[in-house]
């Protein structure tokens, strides 16, 4: 069959479709959530993507992928709380120790190499 290497149980119905299809979009979703710079808009696509990839792993019946998707969606909707409520800030000592961090460890990477 053309693609049973990929999918080797091909939908039937068109419910089965559109869990492949939501699954699918859902991929697309998370990797999209890490190159989005507000915060609060990647936590809820992370969100978004996390729920349509925990309905397959419940659909494919699946422990592992259902309890990490279920966690991740947890913790995006938990962060995404916080940050509405304004509990979750950054400070501007923390934003600069992050750039000192970064910085640091870039230099000593570029010195070893030399």
């Amino acid at each position: 069959m053309l693609l049973e290497s990929f999918l080797p149980l091909l939908p039937t119905s068109v419910a089965e479709t559109w869990i492949f299809v939501g699954a699918g979009l859902s991929i697309i979703l998370l990797v999209y959530a890490v190159f989005i710079e507000k915060e609060h808009r990647q936590d809820l696509v992370r969100l978004v993507g996390t729920g349509g990839l925990l309905i397959y792993a419940l659909y494919i019946q699946n422990l592992v992928f259902t309890i990490a998707m279920g966690a991740l969606a947890v913790a995006s909707l938990v962060e995404f709380i916080e940050i509405m409520m304004g509990i979750h800030k950054h400070s501007p000592e923390d934003l600069q120790r992050y750039k000192t961090f970064v910085r640091t460890k870039h230099l000593e990477k570029n010195k070893n190499t030399n």
